[in-house]
């Protein structure tokens, strides 16, 4: 990493600690003695999707979980493996007792390209593809009804079919099937549009996801 980057990290952290401990300090008093967030974000470690920053979110605002394609694993309770996402699910819903869950996908993903591109690196262990598999029922249906179309656009229709398979398998958590039938939870899938700029959202009567932000420039979709 240039020098220069890491100077510009220490001054963003500088301005930080002014902003949260300067002379107006109540908000980081607070959140030291505790979290209260109502929203857990499910989203892509891509650097270019930072939730806080799309969001605009204050601290304290998100829980967030980040992983390559934004993907929710299936619950599996199996000794010897480590599940960091499933762990930070039942964290959410059980101990911080969050409102609602986004999962958040976005336009070209790394992740689901590799998933798409069927790559695999050549090395003892493959953690990406093992990884990006837990979507691979949504790599089917998008080839089944995509097959013939380039590849940018089934990669697009992968990455809100992907969105949906990460809803599907946050059902089969039983900590959240109790906290939907009881009315505390809502389930969000959204999709950020990194080339047009606009945030959808899933809508289950259209069937499709829907703009709840339209692009600034209809031009650049």
């Amino acid at each position: 990493m240039p020098k220069h980057d890491l100077e510009k990290f220490i001054n963003g952290f500088e301005r930080f600690q002014k902003t949260y401990y300067g002379d107006d300090h109540e908000l980081i008093e607070e959140l030291t003695q505790a979290q209260h967030p109502r929203t857990f974000l499910i989203g892509c470690c891509d650097s270019r999707v930072d939730p806080a920053h799309l969001m605009g979110a204050e601290l304290g605002e998100l829980f967030v979980s980040r992983n390559v394609a934004n993907l929710v694993p299936p619950c599996e309770a199996s000794e010897g493996s480590h599940h960091g996402v499933s762990a930070a699910i039942q964290f959410a819903v059980q101990n911080l007792q969050v409102e609602r869950i986004i999962v958040l996908g976005h336009a070209r993903c790394g992740g689901i390209r590799a998933l798409m591109d069927d790559t695999r690196i050549k090395e003892p262990v493959d953690f990406i593809s093992l990884w990006v598999n837990i979507a691979e029922s949504a790599k089917r249906e998008t080839l089944a009804a995509f097959g013939e179309a380039p590849f940018e656009v089934k990669c697009k229709v992968c990455e809100q079919s992907s969105i949906l398979n990460s809803l599907n398998n946050l059902m089969s958590f039983p900590w959240i099937q109790q906290a939907l039938e009881e009315k505390r939870l809502t389930l969000h899938g959204w999709y950020f549009d990194l080339e047009a700029g606009e945030l959808l959202a899933y809508s289950k009567r259209a069937g499709t996801f829907l703009p709840m932000v339209c692009a600034l420039n209809p031009s650049l979709e």
